[in-house]
């Protein structure tokens, strides 16, 4: 498989203007995927900076870009009852003309919780929720009529080495990875993709059934080619507002080059 890109958009320190002039443009560039992140208060920089919701975005970005896939990267389940999320997904998926990857996650800003007065328990606490909502959100979205106009493809966000992988080797379709604290970043990831690999044989799954992809941030272009080499099939730019797309051309040259 090639490699693919993309680029997630920070919805926070920005404004609705300058969201839309830049996945217009992303789109236009030719990048493979576009998305954005779902929280509800800015978790860098001023913590009473502007912040937009994400669901609400991916609405708009689905009928004003026409060739790249879109998704949240990642929406907490914890927000939302798991089948409204569905039905959210699945609307989406249409107005997209069938181009959503949901990524779903567990969630870990305690802060966005409390603020909305919702509940934040323990580790382990949080993905016996998750757990349950990826399981309802599949349940409600084979029901829904109409369904979703593509494949709707499922992502799971996350590094956890027992609970978070074993779900993605049983529920996923692609597995995302982001190693900005990490000081290895690519032997990191090759490392928990093969944790990834060891569940879906425990599980009776074919690994090659999970896509694997990578967030970066834009100082670690560099390390593109080393996560192609580790098996990463989709990379994806965080890139922050002001939206410095020349970035993303940059990401586009890299994948032409290993393509090439």
């Amino acid at each position: 498989m090639s490699l693919r890109v993309g680029v997630q958009l920070h919805p926070q320190h920005t404004g609705i203007a300058e969201l839309r002039t830049a996945w217009r443009e992303a789109d236009a560039l030719g990048v493979d995927s576009l998305w954005t992140w779902d929280h509800f208060l800015p978790h860098t920089g001023d913590p009473a900076g502007r912040h937009y919701e994400c669901w609400s975005l991916l609405s708009a970005m689905a009928v004003e870009t026409r060739r790249a896939t879109i998704g949240p990267l990642v929406s907490c389940t914890a927000f939302r009852n798991p089948d409204l999320l569905a039905d959210m997904a699945r609307t989406v998926d249409q107005l997209s003309g069938g181009r959503l990857v949901l990524g779903l996650g567990a969630g870990w800003f305690e802060a966005e919780h409390t603020e909305y007065g919702l509940p934040f328990p323990g580790p382990a606490g949080r993905m016996d929720a998750f757990a349950a909502s990826v399981t309802a959100v599949k349940e409600r979205l084979a029901k829904l009529n109409p369904g979703p106009a593509g494949p709707l493809p499922l992502l799971i966000g996350g590094a956890g080495r027992r609970r978070t992988l074993e779900l993605v080797a049983r529920e996923a379709d692609w597995w995302n990875w982001y190693g900005w604290a990490s000081e290895d970043p690519v032997a990191d990831f090759r490392e928990l993709s093969g944790v990834l690999d060891q569940w879906c044989e425990r599980v009776g799954r074919d690994p090659g059934q999970v896509a694997r992809t990578v967030m970066v941030n834009p100082d670690q272009l560099p390390l593109v080619e080393g996560f192609a080499e580790a098996g990463a099939v989709h990379v994806v730019l965080s890139l922050p507002a002001p939206y410095d797309l020349r970035k993303a051309e940059e990401l586009l040259k890299v994948r032409a080059a290993l393509t090439s």
